[in-house]
């Protein structure tokens, strides 16, 4: 086995690039969030009519390893596909508490800001 790479600058080399790429990722991300969060903040808050079509759950499952133990543990996050007035479909993340409120199907007035979700008013029928 050819020790010189391991104790030698290959490695560190190595090392240091995945660090710099995961760095750059984590950055990325980061400065991604921050640019989608300033533009909701200067987009118009807008209430439109609005029909759900669609809802859907993204489960993401983590596990960790310390301390000679492993934990998982998994995040769900909800979101439901509205189709407005003009016939365009958007699709938006929503807490799990409005996702149990909403229904395909359902009809009524949608307010968002940008791609953030800020409410749903079902319209009554039949006084119902």
């Amino acid at each position: 086995m050819n020790s010189g790479f391991f104790f030698g600058g290959g490695f560190q080399t190595v090392f240091f690039l995945m660090f710099g790429l995961v760095v750059c990722m984590i950055l990325f991300t980061l400065i991604k969030g921050i640019a989608q969060w300033n533009q909701n903040n200067h987009s118009p808050r807008l209430t439109v009519g609005a029909i759900v079509v669609a809802k859907r759950t993204q489960v993401t499952h983590h596990h960790n390893h310390g301390n000679g133990a492993m934990h998982t543990g998994h995040s769900t996050s909800y979101y439901a596909t509205f189709q407005v007035e003009s016939g365009d479909r958007m699709e938006l993340h929503v807490s799990g508490t409005e996702y149990g409120m909403l229904a395909e199907g359902d009809t009524g007035r949608l307010t968002f800001q940008g791609t953030r979700y800020l409410g749903f008013e079902r319209r009554q029928v039949n006084g119902l």
